[in-house]
């Protein structure tokens, strides 16, 4: 027997939008299952009956908006903690890079269900990603996800002399985080005290943690590529818009 599922976790997993967005669309009546409207959350289908959406809720999803911010150092993430601002803050008219090539208008109505999809320490600078659409926080976030995440690490070494290449190879495979195994990773020399990672994870304080490990202190992390979107010239504290023809 092929077993029930719930509607908004189907929804999830045909890639329609998130669990969040499933039940707001189930409970407003903009969810059919083999042509029929289905309006109770909780509800449960077989995988092989047929899931689609009303127009309406098409249209409120394309109104949903993804923000690229060069975060700062001193900013969090997510939510303000300690006393420190969120990255959403900076999310303001007077910081729109003024090269923009979005028309969209600012309005506060885009701030609401604004969340990072994917961290970046309060340390640390470089590319965030703030989105309404559940669907690409799950892209780049989700447990499956094998987006590729790029940094410029300046490092120091705590011992005489360079880093042997017998650690170098440790950090491109062979180290553990909270007991589990990391996936393999692409760390090269940019130059003489900076190094390029290539991740497709992202635990807490990841290269800090891995850089530990072999002996090397990070004096500066930055984030400048999450998939196919770069950093470019998008400038510290500022924020753009993701075009419609972007995709990570």
């Amino acid at each position: 027997m092929t077993e029930l599922v719930r509607l908004s976790k189907r929804m999830s997993e045909l890639g329609l939008c998130s669990r969040r967005e499933a039940d707001e669309w189930i409970a407003r009546g903009w969810v059919r299952v083999d042509g029929n409207i289905i309006s109770e959350l909780g509800s449960k289908v077989l995988p092989h009956q047929k899931v689609t959406v009303e127009r309406q809720a098409a249209a409120e999803q394309s109104k949903r908006v993804t923000v690229l911010i060069n975060k700062p150092v001193g900013f969090v993430s997510g939510q303000a903690e300690d006393g420190y601002t969120p990255a959403i803050a900076l999310i303001k008219p007077e910081n729109r890079w003024p090269e923009d090539e979005v028309d969209t208008q600012f309005h506060p109505t885009q701030l609401r269900s604004l969340v990072p999809a994917g961290r970046l320490d309060i340390d640390s600078v470089g590319l965030l990603v703030l989105t309404q659409d559940g669907r690409i926080a799950k892209h780049l976030i989700g447990e499956t996800t094998v987006v590729e995440k790029e940094y410029l690490v300046r490092v120091q070494y705590s011992k005489p002399g360079r880093l042997p290449d017998a650690e170098l190879r440790r950090l491109n495979h062979g180290l553990s985080l909270d007991g589990k195994k990391l996936l393999p990773a692409k760390v090269t020399w940019q130059n003489e005290d900076q190094l390029n990672f290539i991740l497709r994870e992202g635990k807490k304080r990841q290269i800090r943690r891995m850089c530990e490990m072999v002996g090397l202190r990070v004096i500066g992390l930055k984030r400048v590529r999450i998939g196919k979107i770069k950093l470019g010239k998008l400038p510290e504290g500022q924020w753009r818009y993701l075009r419609e023809d972007e995709q990570f």
